[in-house]
């Protein structure tokens, strides 16, 4: 990126950096040191110590963004205003996710740059540990016709199942499939015999209310395949326009699925902004998301079936009383998987270091050695992080980082 568009980046961010209640202490551009990690770092305490009692062929990541503009045969397509900069919001976004990923450019070689980054990344973990790509469909309106305009960007499956497959025993891959499909039910089945491993939504991005009755022929084929579906829950950023569908994203649409008996993961654990309160009737009021997952959670019926993923929990809009709980539910343990949100780990403004020790969730002394693995490799600053995390004494179970057995078929919501 170029200091003129570096400059229009961060003079356009001002409204969104008032959105942030912490101003970002270790700067808004990722340096991008290069690997590996100094042997200093890399075998510090801290290190070893995140991944003592683990077994790092059961440590599955299982929220890492696939991403690419099409070049090399990938056919991932980008809505043109993601990178126009007479759309300064989607503009902005779109050169820190590149950042945040590492990027030089947007080039032709931009998709197989990404999917190095993310091998190299890799190599800096234990051996054995696996990152779950995620694909990404259109949006779709009601009739089932594909709507490109609307589209933020689209990661096809067969790209998604190819890497996967080319880096065997690094990736696992998870499909996406819009329900409203013609042919979501022969998409599904072709993705898991190509090894998919789950099906990914984010239903204001893509037009999916999950409450909807034409959504059931694909639950019934995720029961009968026993597929499980990870879908974001609570606000989602609004771009090209999905901001007026944020009612998709409330956790209370979920009950569907739950009813027809689908394995479900809610990315986040649904833990930004506030839907109706359709428990008490259309016109409710409103309430917390996180709220309206945790009466879910709470919900003795869906034990077994209903899962949070911690992908982004430590960014500082959510770092507090929120994170605390979360960390301190010793009965939600075994129905938590981790996840980092790759690229996100990697942008500097998201997870405040300083804050994290200011609510003494860490120490000065790990913030300081996690600061230096973050510019270096940020999958593993997250996954250090969280292992490290405490509140009051009390950690994250290692049963949230060893989801492997999750995603085993033949063991419907075996426990870890």
């Amino acid at each position: 990126m170029n200091r003129r568009s570096l400059l229009f980046a961060t003079l356009g961010l001002g409204s969104a950096a008032a959105a942030w209640q912490f101003w970002p202490d270790e700067g808004l551009w990722n340096p991008c040191r290069p690997l590996p990690l100094p042997e200093d770092i890399a075998n510090h305490e801290m290190v070893r110590e995140a991944w003592a009692g683990l077994d790092p062929v059961k440590v599955w990541d299982v929220h890492v963004h696939l991403f690419g503009v099409g070049g090399a045969g990938s056919r991932v397509w980008v809505n043109p205003a993601m990178r126009s900069v007479f759309h300064p919001f989607e503009f902005i976004h779109t050169q820190f996710y590149a950042n945040a990923a590492c990027l030089a450019g947007s080039g032709e070689e931009a998709d197989r740059a990404y999917t190095t980054r993310l091998t190299t990344l890799q190599n800096g973990l234990a051996p054995g540990v696996r990152l779950m790509l995620l694909a990404m469909d259109y949006f779709y309106d009601e009739s089932g016709n594909r709507v490109p305009s609307r589209t933020v960007f689209q990661v096809p499956n067969d790209y998604a199942a190819a890497v996967a497959a080319q880096h065997a025993g690094r990736f696992e891959w998870i499909a996406s499939i819009h329900p409203y499909r013609a042919d979501c039910v022969e998409a599904l089945e072709w993705a898991i015999a190509h090894g998919a491993r789950a099906v990914k939504w984010i239903p204001s991005a893509m037009g999916i209310d999950p409450a909807s009755p034409a959504c059931d022929r694909f639950y019934d084929a995720l029961t009968r395949l026993d597929v499980p579906l990870l879908t974001h829950g609570g606000y989602e950023h609004p771009l090209i326009g999905s901001g007026t569908l944020q009612e998709f994203n409330n956790p209370l649409t979920l009950r569907r699925p739950l009813e027809h008996g689908v394995r479900m993961i809610v990315a986040h654990c649904a833990s930004t902004g506030a839907s109706i309160d359709t428990d008490q009737g259309v016109h409710g009021p409103e309430v917390e998301n996180f709220a309206l997952f945790t009466r879910l959670m709470d919900d003795p019926r869906y034990h077994g079936k209903l899962y949070g993923d911690i992908a982004a929990l430590t960014e500082s809009s959510r770092v507090g009383p929120l994170l605390r709980y979360v960390i301190q539910r010793r009965d939600w343990q075994d129905r938590l998987l981790n996840g980092s949100d790759y690229p996100l780990p990697g942008y500097l403004p998201g997870v405040s270091v300083k804050h994290l020790i200011d609510e003494r969730f860490i120490t000065a002394a790990q913030g300081q050695v996690l600061r230096e693995i973050r510019l270096y490799n940020p999958l593993l600053f997250d996954f250090v992080l969280k292992r490290h995390m405490a509140a009051e004494g009390t950690r994250f179970a290692s049963s949230v980082f060893q989801t492997a057995g999750f995603f085993n078929r033949a063991k419907m919501g075996s426990v870890r």
